[in-house]
């Protein structure tokens, strides 16, 4: 048990699945209070809310579209009645939306990729850091990805490129908050078996994908979910901010 998660308001974005969701039971395993978002993913989310409470947790349920400003600001105010605050905000929401060649991208799918990844981040962001302000203390987990470190691929590139921009901005926000006792980090998932990929990959791309991987193996989400519970925890990361933390099975070492 992390001691000091215990009693926390978490706040977690896509958490009816994938990574989402296995980090929404982990810190409720820990005694944390959590927020699970969702978007469409009703009963999956109602799911996930279902086995924290059966094993005595507390969890509510925060519907919206994060591309959508009013509803961002909306989910913050829910996890605020509910709770009364927010320790951690992980930004966990985001997706490819497709492979798309570069001779076939419209505006359109370009500005949905960066509002997906990119846009409703920094609202988040705006909306939660005024309250951590005036806490006093709070942490920030962005979810980017290993893409943004080799560029994508395979129609991937705009992702890529938008989580990016995440693994950038969590450096400067790290800086910019650390003076009231605000930490902010990044983990950057590898190749995790979550609908992400259900959705966008075939089966001969993750058998590609497991070939550069020196683990020989894909990842699990439940397998990411240490590296946040540590980055929450003060008591264990407190002189940690600005990082970005690779869980991918030894794919990319920096």
């Amino acid at each position: 048990m992390i001691s000091d998660l215990r009693g926390k308001v978490v706040l977690i974005t896509g958490a009816s699945t994938g990574i989402g969701a296995a980090a929404a039971r982990a810190f409720a395993g820990e005694g944390g209070k959590v927020v699970v978002h969702y978007n469409e993913s009703r009963d999956a989310a109602e799911t996930v809310a279902a086995d924290i409470k059966k094993t005595g947790g507390e969890a509510v349920l925060a519907q919206g579209d994060v591309t959508v400003e009013a509803d961002v600001k909306r989910i913050v105010r829910d996890a605020i009645a509910a709770f009364g605050r927010i320790d951690v905000l992980i930004n966990n929401a985001g997706g490819m939306l497709g492979r798309v060649k570069i001779e076939d991208y419209t505006v359109e799918h370009i500005q949905r990729v960066l509002a997906l990844n990119c846009t409703q981040v920094a609202l988040f962001m705006r909306e939660v850091i005024p309250l951590m302000r005036q806490q006093k203390s709070g942490n920030v987990i962005n979810v980017t990805s290993i893409a943004a470190r080799h560029g994508g691929g395979g129609g991937a590139i705009l992702y890529a490129g938008a989580k990016g921009f995440v693994s950038t901005v969590t450096h400067g926000w790290a800086k910019e908050v650390v003076g009231d006792g605000i930490r902010v980090n990044a983990l950057s998932p590898g190749v995790i078996t979550t609908p992400f990929h259900d959705r966008y990959s075939t089966a001969e791309q993750l058998k590609a994908m497991q070939a550069t991987i020196p683990m020989n193996r894909l990842g699990g989400a439940d397998e990411c979910t240490g590296t946040l519970l540590y980055l929450a925890s003060d008591a264990l990361s407190g002189y940690v901010t600005g990082q970005v933390v690779e869980v991918n099975g030894g794919q990319y070492m920096p």
